[in-house]
């Protein structure tokens, strides 16, 4: 509601003129609550209040839309104030904003942008995606160890607006090679003639160029930094990542894992963005290969056709065990696809984890049996030995359910996959299968069939 009021009174203040009074309004307001009210305005009204923000506000609101905001406005403006907006954004911003641009607004932007703006956005594209080097920044404060704290307050003084951060500083030698840290906060606590190199932190935490970005939010975690050194093999500093781009991807990398784990292509569009067709791109490969594999329960089922014919009652148990056994498998897997996303278990880990899933399944098993055993014999009122061997399979079917869940996501891991793609739809498929052949097996032990 308070934002509906704020943009009626944009509204309001746009369609009276009073635009010197809408500026001083908007100029009161932080840049993401402007972009949050610019984002639920009318085409018109967004691109009107983008022009009234002052020059430096503009380009700061602008990193906060979302990317079809951000393109509407680029298409709209000159080629002049395009180019400004550009310029005036951080470099790694001007980067995701270019990625989905087309090919030719690209080239354009950047034949437009200053030559310094267009060296580091050409940086930063030359890095793999999804790597340190693609996210991070080339708008630091870097200090050489030889200048007293005076001479490093006044580059900060001179480089600190165009800087993502100022907080934390990081000594160079002189091949640019990283050496220490300094914290703003001790600079203007030290004299004024002590030298950097004496004052610097020198036990430096940093991340390599390629170093996955899914590691490097890894990293933040481990040692809760707000921004981070990337370094190159030679161990020259290069750019830094700050936490804010860390929030960024670990929602895309989250998103990803949900998608993988309900058997779908990751996308990196907004749900409403994706067409039609683009959806049904994404998941109709992972629909045929699980529609697929699952004839195999078909061709179980079919082969003992025969003996179901006798023993009609052991169909209605089917789907109970189908479903209790891919709900075990399912999860056993998000556990382990969890625990090796944050690093807490590895390969070496896989027998701990075996023995640790097999006692899990052995009490889940026998507690899920008993109570089905008082259902079949009271509710369903079934013989005993059919209750028997609906129960033992049951037993069965959660210790293999279990067990796969645990030990595929690992294996994936091992050979390089994402461990997400072994998640519930692939485990249940399998389970599925084992838990009939498992079934029918000690069906024919106490049926002689």
């Amino acid at each position: 509601m308070e934002d509906i009021k704020e943009i009626e009174e944009i509204v309001e203040l746009l369609t009276t003129k009073q635009y010197t009074t809408l500026r001083q309004y908007l100029s009161e307001l932080n840049e993401a609550d402007i972009a949050v009210l610019m984002e639920e305005m009318e085409d018109e009204n967004m691109l009107k209040v983008f022009r009234i923000l002052p020059k430096d506000l503009a380009a700061d609101v602008f990193s906060y839309l979302d990317v079809d905001s951000q393109q509407f406005i680029i298409n709209s403006l000159s080629d002049k104030d395009a180019a400004g907006i550009i310029d005036n954004l951080m470099a790694d911003d001007a980067v995701d904003l270019l990625e989905e641009m087309p090919e030719n607004v690209v080239k354009k932007l950047l034949a437009l942008a200053t030559p310094e703006t267009r060296r580091d956005i050409n940086h930063l594209l030359r890095y793999p995606e999804d790597s340190a080097g693609s996210i991070m920044t080339v708008e630091y404060v870097d200090l050489k160890e030889n200048l007293t704290v005076d001479q490093a307050i006044e580059r900060i003084r001179d480089k600190g607006l165009d800087s993502e951060t100022i907080n934390i500083c990081y000594v160079l030698d002189r091949q640019r090679k990283l050496v220490g840290t300094v914290a703003l906060r001790y600079l203007l606590l030290s004299k004024g003639d002590d030298v950097i190199g004496d004052i610097m932190h020198e036990n430096v935490i940093s991340v390599n160029t390629l170093m996955d970005q899914e590691e490097v939010a890894n990293q933040f975690k481990k040692y809760d930094f707000t921004a981070m050194p990337v370094v190159d093999n030679e161990n020259r500093l290069v750019g830094i990542i700050t936490v804010d781009d860390i929030v960024d991807i670990m929602e895309e990398e989250t998103t990803e894992d949900m998608e993988k784990m309900a058997a779908i292509m990751p996308s990196d569009k907004p749900y409403m963005r994706t067409g039609v067709f683009e959806t049904y791109k994404k998941r109709i490969p992972w629909l045929l290969l699980l529609m697929v594999s699952a004839t195999f329960t078909g061709a179980i089922i079919t082969s003992f056709e025969s003996a179901l014919s006798v023993y009609a009652s052991l169909t209605a148990f089917i789907p109970m065990l189908m479903d209790t056994g891919g709900n075990a498998g399912g999860q056993a897997s998000v556990s382990v696809i969890r625990s090796l996303s944050l690093g807490e278990i590895e390969y070496r880990d896989i027998f701990k984890v075996v023995w640790k899933e097999i006692r899990v399944a052995v009490f889940c098993g026998m507690s899920l049996a008993a109570a089905n055993f008082v259902k079949l014999m009271l509710l369903d009122r079934v013989g005993f030995t059919v209750a028997l061997i609906v129960c033992l399979t049951l037993v069965c079917a959660v210790l293999l359910a279990m067990l796969v869940g645990c030990m595929l996501p690992i294996g994936a891991k091992r050979l390089g996959f994402d461990p997400a793609v072994m998640a519930s739809p692939f485990i249940t498929t399998i389970v599925d299968a084992l838990s009939l052949l498992v079934y029918f097996r000690v069906a024919s032990v106490f049926l002689h069939f």
